[in-house]
């Protein structure tokens, strides 16, 4: 007969066998790439302190339950050959050891590898703890000792129960079998029922079994006391009461009974072990169910105190609690620093006013990003694999003056090469990088209503002082895939007419394409065509992990990274910011944002990546935050000074819309601070709503450049309204400073109470009502065009607040753009919609006056001032770009009218020279 099952176990074995090798050379195959990866970018230090505290863990990890499981499984192993009564059993010890060997070495390598993969942050967390130098209000510790060392404890804490419910169970299990087994019973002679042998089971074996339990279930009963003591800190995570922490019926109750527990589960310990031993098993189950019963006691008594103490004197007894959630949410999210400041908004804005802050005025965004990026992709992109994925806004000083920008990269999308043209070497050797920005300001517009574009064009173009020498971009947003460069192949740079220029790589960064190497990465990338092909030489390299958010959490995978990078020109160059996060759940008292359990969170770091070279940088931006105290200590070769950072990109560093706006979504509770006040919700506020193509959302935080009350200049500020909670007009404003020494500060500007402010809904609901506007607004409807608005922009001047808001009209052409065709301005309520910002703001703030009136009466205010001459030389200015415009439309009437008022404009300038 053919014995088929040696057979089948040699093959499952051979199966096994070349899988465990084909895994295993997967992950030396990755370590080596990893390790040449780390060393090409000078942070192969980093790469093995996570490889060591990993080690740091799991061969301790790995002894000690290998260790216990080992002589265990080999007491087992004894007394079940003790108790047989079978030969062979006897004979098969060795056997039996061995099983017992390689089970302790697998369960071992399984809990010490997930112990290195989970806990190597908390491991190095607890081993290099910073103190944040204010404790809890419940215990008095340090709230360090939350963040960085009690996660640790907690993991070993649970490891140590499971691995121990684990032996409990293995060990019921396995003294169950060896009674059962007819290996161990004993056989008497017997004439019953026809049998000649009766079965007699081995009571032994049950009282081995108790004194083998005894001590385990005793050991499980104080390792449980331990976990009472420390699970009383989780009150301090509270969600039972009124706000997130310890409450009332946690502090007085819960507490309590978490030391009551703690010192039960102690004394059923020792009862457990003594009736086991005496193999009592009715009272050593009584004695267990001590502990649910004193369990259940605790909840009725929450409950209770609850509803009878609690609940009728809610405020009474939890205002201190309140209080503590108050202060430590305002700390955990940066809140607690907010400088409050009243904003009278009383001053009356004139002209004149705005002319004082013309700074101002010259930046007010009249375009938005989503209708850029359109424009950027059907007039900039040049070539279909070309695309701009995404518009940063952000500041420049250009030809001497401050100003607020778009700008965008060109990037490669090869998704978007044609079908033909998609194969290995164009998609790996030949298009290897993207090319250039474009640029355009943020309050400017063509005469066609699109983005007056300041750098532009392949190569880049610019009539301003902006210098671009190297554009090529080859880590970015949408560098997805690996490149070789450097082949015979040559790589296409940009187009030029008819023809490619081709360009050489000749950064730094790269890993080199030797014998060697070409086989490892065939292997990596499964593609043997790295390794076949001729055209890549010893010269070339290899650039991987080129996605820049991929690259830097590659580096350093404990920090939340912005999914909104934006690029940067500084020297000639081409740089990427990212803003990466501090962040801990672990933060007591304070409220969780979201469903993502965040309670603290900082933007500690500036991630800087050249789109060339790809260098990453990281860049300490808050030195007081202890997380990243932390991990400067556990990584010393990681992290740099703020101060250490290029002066050209340094002066683009932003503060974090992704930051802010969960600041500000906090805050609309979190400003009140008084518990009363907080408990009723009295004071709640909302995020201001607006109309964006026309669906009512709530606002985007806002970039702009403006003159913060009581400051001398102009900055870059990020802002967002707040309105009641259950009404539309605005009671303050936040901004985020962030241009030099004032970087990080936040400061609230909230109106007076007795005063009413428009909030942007209300403004959008005038606007609707505006019979003038609403009857421009059909007309063009109804020309095949559509029309949609654009974000309402709040714009805080001198006390005052002005809104802006531009509205697009967009063929219903294919491939049509949205065009800039008018702007609406409202203050208080007045609303003029005009072609231009200019325009709207003269017939708002100035009337229709005709223009030989409105430089008579600035005239008779500002007569003999040097203010006074600004004024004029302003309105020719604007008289003078009007017939420029007029002329471009062939509007020769209006041209003339223009040039007669600018007439008028240099009359009364020359006058004033005279005087």
């Amino acid at each position: 007969m053919l014995d088929l099952k040696k057979p089948n176990i040699t093959l499952l074995l051979a199966a096994f066998l070349i899988l465990l090798v084909i895994s295993v050379g997967k992950e030396i195959i990755n370590f080596i790439v990893d390790l040449q990866w780390f060393s090409d970018l000078n942070y192969l230090t980093v790469y093995f302190r996570k490889f060591l505290a990993q080690l740091e863990l799991a061969l301790p990890v790995f002894l000690i339950i290998f260790v216990f499981l080992y002589f265990y499984s080999v007491k087992v192993v004894n007394d079940y050959v003790n108790f047989a009564q079978d030969i062979v059993v006897k004979r098969s010890a060795g056997k039996y050891k061995k099983i017992g060997v390689y089970t302790s070495l697998f369960v071992s390598f399984l809990v010490s590898l997930y112990a290195a993969l989970s806990w190597w942050n908390d491991w190095l967390f607890f081993k290099n703890a910073v103190s944040f130098n204010y404790s809890d209000p419940i215990f008095k510790k340090d709230v360090g000792f939350y963040v960085f060392r009690l996660p640790f404890v907690y993991d070993i804490y649970r490891l140590l129960m499971v691995v121990l419910i684990l032996v409990i169970s293995a060990t019921v299990v396995a003294y169950v079998l060896m009674y059962l087994s007819d290996k161990t019973r004993f056989y008497e002679i017997s004439e019953r029922d026809g049998n000649l042998f009766r079965a007699i089971y081995n009571k032994e074996i049950l009282e081995k079994a108790f004194r083998e339990i005894a001590p385990l279930a005793a050991f499980f009963f104080l390792l449980l006391a331990v976990g009472y003591y420390f699970a009383r800190f989780q009150i301090l995570y509270s969600t039972k009461g009124r706000v997130f922490g310890a409450t009332y019926t946690d502090v007085h109750v819960t507490l309590t009974f978490y030391y009551i527990l703690s010192a039960l589960s102690v004394v059923v310990a020792f009862l457990v072990f003594v009736f086991l031993m005496k193999k009592n098993l009715k009272y050593a189950i009584i004695s267990v169910l001590l502990l649910p019963l004193f369990s259940l006691v605790m909840a009725l008594t929450e409950t209770a105190v609850q509803n009878l103490i609690v609940s009728p004197n809610e405020l009474d007894k939890e205002s201190r609690y309140i209080s503590y959630n108050i202060e430590y949410t305002r700390k955990g999210f940066g809140l607690d620093k907010v400088e409050e400041k009243d904003y009278p908004s009383k001053k009356e804005l004139t002209w004149e006013v705005l002319q004082k802050n013309r700074d101002t005025i010259d930046n007010i965004m009249i375009n938005d990003y989503r209708p850029v990026k359109q424009a950027y992709n059907q007039l900039q992109a040049l070539r279909l694999y070309y695309k701009f994925n995404d518009i940063d806004i952000d500041r420049y000083t250009i030809n001497g003056k401050y100003k607020q920008v778009f700008i965008a990269a060109r990037e490669i999308d090869q998704e978007n090469l044609s079908p033909q043209a998609k194969t290995w070497i164009n998609l790996h050797l030949k298009y290897t990088h993207g090319y250039g920005v474009v640029m355009s300001l943020v309050n400017d517009v063509t005469p066609t209503g699109q983005p007056e574009m300041i750098v532009k064009d392949i190569p880049p173009t610019t009539s301003t002082d902006i210098r671009i020498d190297r554009p090529q971009i080859y880590f970015g947003e949408l560098t997805n895939d690996y490149v070789i460069v450097n082949t015979k192949t040559g790589e296409f740079d940009y187009p030029s007419g008819d023809k490619n220029i081709q360009t050489n790589y000749k950064g730094t960064t790269g890993i080199p394409m030797t014998f060697p190497n070409r086989i490892l990465f065939a292997l990596y990338e499964k593609e043997a065509r790295i390794l076949l092909s001729a055209d890549i030489t010893k010269d070339s390299k290899i650039l991987i992990h080129r996605n820049i958010l991929e690259r830097a959490n590659k580096i350093a995978p404990f920090l939340l990274y912005d999914d909104d990078p934006y690029i940067v020109v500084s020297d000639g160059k081409l740089y990427w910011i990212i803003d990466a996060y501090t962040y801990s759940t672990n933060f007591p008292y304070s409220q969780p944002y979201g469903n993502v359990g965040i309670n603290y969170i900082r933007n500690s770091v500036k991630v800087v990546v050249d789109a060339y070279n790809g260098e990453v940088d990281f860049y300490i931006a808050d030195e007081k935050d202890p997380l990243i105290q932390a991990y400067k200590k556990i990584f010393p070769g990681l992290f740099k000074d703020i101060e250490k950072m290029p002066a050209g990109i340094r002066q683009h560093i932003r503060y974090p819309q992704f930051l802010f706006d969960i600041q500000t979504e906090v805050y609309k509770t979190y400003h009140m601070t008084d518990p009363q006040v907080f408990y009723n919700k009295e004071d709640a506020w909302d995020i201001a709503k607006e109309k964006f193509d026309n669906e009512v959302q709530y606002q985007e935080s806002q970039y702009m450049i403006m003159r913060l009350p009581g400051e001398q200049k102009e900055e870059f500020i990020l802002m967002i309204p707040y309105t009641p909670s259950t009404k539309a007009n605005m009671v303050a404003w936040m901004a985020a400073r962030m241009d030099k020494d004032n970087y990080g500060k936040l400061v609230v500007y909230k109106f007076p109470k007795n005063t009413i402010v428009y909030g942007p809904l209300q403004i959008e609901n005038m606007i609707d009502q505006d019979p003038n506007i609403s009857k421009e607004l059909s007309l063009w409807n109804q020309q095949g065009s559509t029309v949609s608005r654009g974000n309402l922009l709040v714009i805080p001047i001198d006390d005052s607040i002005l809104y802006v808001e531009p509205l697009y009209i967009q063929s219903q052409n294919q491939n049509a753009l949205p065009e800039v065709k008018r702007v609406i301005v409202a203050y208080k309520d007045q609303i003029a919609m005009e072609p231009t910002l200019e325009e709207s703001l003269k017939k708002v703030f100035l009337g229709n006056a005709t223009a030989p009136e409105i430089i008579e009466k600035t005239q008779e205010e500002t007569k003999g001032s040097a203010e006074g001459q600004r004024e004029l030389i302003i309105k020719a200015h604007d008289t003078y770009e009007k017939a420029v415009e007029a002329v471009k439309k062939g509007d020769w009437a209006s041209f003339g009218k223009y040039m007669e008022e600018l007439k008028e404009i240099l009359k009364l300038l020359k006058e004033g020279v005279k005087d």
